[in-house]
């Protein structure tokens, strides 16, 4: 089996973690009825995945830095089928919070695990492709499984969702076994090394860019199915269809963000991404009560959040290409990092401003994004120039 063909095999195995993290959004006021709280406190249920993904991540890729590839995925994987598990017998508000935290984790490795895999299964070239590749499992959750898992919800039970990501990750396990080579992982960096990376002015810049994208973007996003339902005034029909609408989008922002990044160069890539990205959050926000123009809005914000992934990732590998995993796992933290401080603020602006506002303050939120790109990729021009 070509390399190209185990790349995919890790895209879908990224599909079922990515599912699981962003299905809640799609569901999330059924969630809210079903165990009895509002939809701003279900909306915590993003926070603490994503705080807990932030921090643990880092810190299980340092333990199992020695350990082979393979292995260290399928104990990944092990401990995301026990997630699962746990969600699906859940008997509350706390224990979903415990269930979300393994979740997290176990997703945060699984992850970094992947994009370091594709990394080396790809020519230098094309790395940026790869990365997308694999990028594409989690934007293909967003196009099937964010919107299947609201109709099946929304026609069963939630809980059936994770039962089925549950039994899909059990088969992934079997597959991966066979088909992804074994790797060597890196030599183990302590933690301590590791927060040491952000002494360094242009990697600390770079990273921050992550932050402030998925923050503007989870501002509004973590809200996204009560914004559809009760400012844009769809059914929940409707809103199935806008989210399949909205998934789709970001797979063709993905790879064109893959392509681009290798095409088009890394600065073009990323400020356009930026720029649009903001814009159309404003636009969301002052059109937000008709459907027929939040509709291609939805698609158009999806295409350029999206196609910011693949270029960040292959920006930050070139900073620390002896260390990908490292600074990959870094910046999963920033990402989720900035998803809980994001999903906090758009509980604060749901409760005491309104839904419609998630939009605006989502486009502040990338808008300053914008500003230690635009530093970065000139302090990158620079140390070019001087060498």
């Amino acid at each position: 089996m070509g390399n190209s063909w185990k790349i995919y095999i890790l895209a879908i195995v990224s599909f079922l973690v990515g599912t699981s993290e962003f299905v809640i959004a799609g569901i999330l006021d059924m969630l809210a009825s079903d165990i009895g709280v509002s939809v701003a406190a279900a909306g915590q249920l993003i926070t603490v995945y994503s705080l807990a993904y932030a921090i643990g991540t880092p810190i299980l890729i340092a333990l199992t830095a020695k350990m082979d590839r393979r292995k260290l995925m399928l104990s990944a994987l092990a401990l995301f089928f026990a997630g699962n598990l746990i969600t699906i017998s859940t008997t509350g508000y706390g224990m979903l919070m415990g269930a979300r935290i393994i979740l997290a984790i176990s997703t945060g490795v699984i992850m970094v695990v992947a994009l370091t895999v594709a990394a080396k299964l790809s020519n230098p070239e094309r790395r940026g492709g790869a990365i997308a590749k694999v990028l594409l499992g989690f934007n293909l959750a967003l196009i099937l499984g964010v919107p299947l898992g609201r109709i099946i919800a929304g026609s069963y039970d939630w809980q059936i969702i994770f039962t089925g990501i549950g039994a899909l990750s059990l088969i992934a396990m079997l597959v991966l076994l066979p088909t992804i080579p074994k790797s060597e992982g890196e030599a183990p960096v302590p933690i301590r090394e590791q927060l040491a990376m952000f002494k360094n002015p242009r990697i600390t810049v770079a990273l921050s860019i992550s932050f402030f994208w998925i923050l503007g973007y989870t501002i509004l996003y973590t809200y996204i199915t009560p914004f559809l339902l009760d400012i844009t005034g769809m059914s929940g029909r409707m809103v199935s269809i806008g989210l399949f609408a909205f998934g789709l989008a970001s797979l063709i922002g993905s790879q064109v963000g893959g392509y681009g990044a290798d095409k088009w160069g890394i600065p073009r890539t990323m400020i356009g991404g930026l720029l649009f990205h903001a814009g159309v959050l404003f636009l969301l926000a002052a059109f937000s009560h008709s459907s027929m123009i939040v509709l291609p809005l939805l698609m158009l914000w999806s295409f350029f959040a999206w196609s910011t992934g693949p270029v960040q990732q292959v920006y930050l590998m070139g900073m620390a290409p002896q260390a990908s995993g490292i600074i990959l796992s870094l910046n999963n933290s920033i990402v989720q990092l900035g998803m809980a401080v994001g999903a906090v603020i758009g509980g604060i602006v749901v409760e005491n401003i309104s839904l419609t506002a998630v939009g605006w303050i989502g486009g502040v939120g990338v808008a300053i994004g914008l500003i230690p790109a635009i530093y970065s990729l000139t302090m990158r021009r620079k140390s070019a120039v001087m060498e």
